[in-house]
């Protein structure tokens, strides 16, 4: 067998570790993902499973993953027992609103602070950003009494007003808008073209993976949303979902698989989201009429 040459040998050596490395990488990966994915199988599972049979100690442990019978009427009861349409429509209604509002005055705003000329700009920018800081737990009581004083309490407003201006969007959106090129503004203010006519013909067509990916974290965060609804809604027609799947746990007892059906039924908005806006995420931006 003819011998290697150092060349040879060190060619070996190096793919050998990079073997080594990216199997290692999938591996922790590969564990990550299992890891997560894992609380979602349980809870599909469940949903699927009798009252009886949730927490079964007397039969194997792969039990709670794969149940032997599929109870597909826990949808049909999870509709039913709760007011769950007047919910999922209540929730639907304040997060469109809501997300809508927020993209919107974020890209404002964020058009304001990152191509318009204003004293100040920068201080007040830094000003509004330093409001990230704030844990929302210390403004949830003065903004409580702010919405009790204007007679607003137990009403959609109280539930969509404060939600649509953020201070995160606005940072988001600002960073993106600062990276689009200026000649293509330049070129639109000869042609005659105002503010808020570069903003809507220019900026926020070539924002679209921007504007696509905050839409998503902004309807996950309100879809999901349950104290603030919780604090300022009262009456039960007017509940959003995670307010409403708490009627199915009482003091004593928890109807898991209804709890875990209503959850599914609750998770596929957003997965549908998510899926039409994937493609956005990795869509880069594409300008070839600048030449530089």
């Amino acid at each position: 067998m003819p011998q290697l040459s150092e060349y040879e040998k060190a060619i070996r050596n190096y793919a050998w570790r990079l073997f080594i490395k990216q199997s290692g990488t999938y591996l922790i990966l590969a564990v990550g993902a299992v890891t997560m994915f894992a609380p979602f199988l349980w809870m599909l599972v469940t949903s699927f499973k009798l009252s009886g049979d949730v927490f079964s100690y007397q039969k194997p442990w792969w039990f709670d993953w794969v149940p032997t019978s599929f109870a597909w009427e826990n949808y049909v009861k999870a509709w039913k027992v709760v007011p769950f349409a007047r919910f999922y429509l209540n929730s639907i209604f304040v997060v469109a609103v809501t997300t809508a509002g927020q993209v919107t005055t974020s890209a404002l705003s964020a058009y304001a602070f990152a191509r318009l000329q204003f004293p100040g700009r920068d201080k007040l920018f830094f000003a509004y950003l330093a409001t990230m800081m704030v844990p929302g737990a210390v403004t949830m009581i003065p903004v409580f009494i702010l919405l009790q004083y204007l007679g607003w309490i137990d009403s959609y407003k109280a539930v969509i007003l404060p939600g649509m201006f953020t201070a995160y969007g606005t940072f988001m959106l600002r960073q993106f808008f600062l990276t689009l090129p200026r000649e293509l503004e330049d070129a639109a203010k000869i042609d005659g073209c105002g503010y808020f006519g570069i903003f809507w013909n220019i900026i926020l067509p070539l924002s679209k993976p921007a504007l696509a990916t905050l839409t998503t974290f902004v309807f996950m965060g309100c879809w999901m949303n349950f104290m603030w609804p919780l604090v300022v809604l009262n009456s039960h027609e007017k509940f959003t979902l995670p307010v409403g799947l708490a009627y199915f746990q009482s003091l004593h007892s928890t109807d898991w698989t209804l709890l875990m059906a209503g959850s599914v039924m609750m998770i596929l908005p957003i997965l549908l989201l998510f899926i039409f806006n994937q493609r956005y995420f990795v869509e880069g931006i594409k300008l070839s009429g600048i030449k530089g």
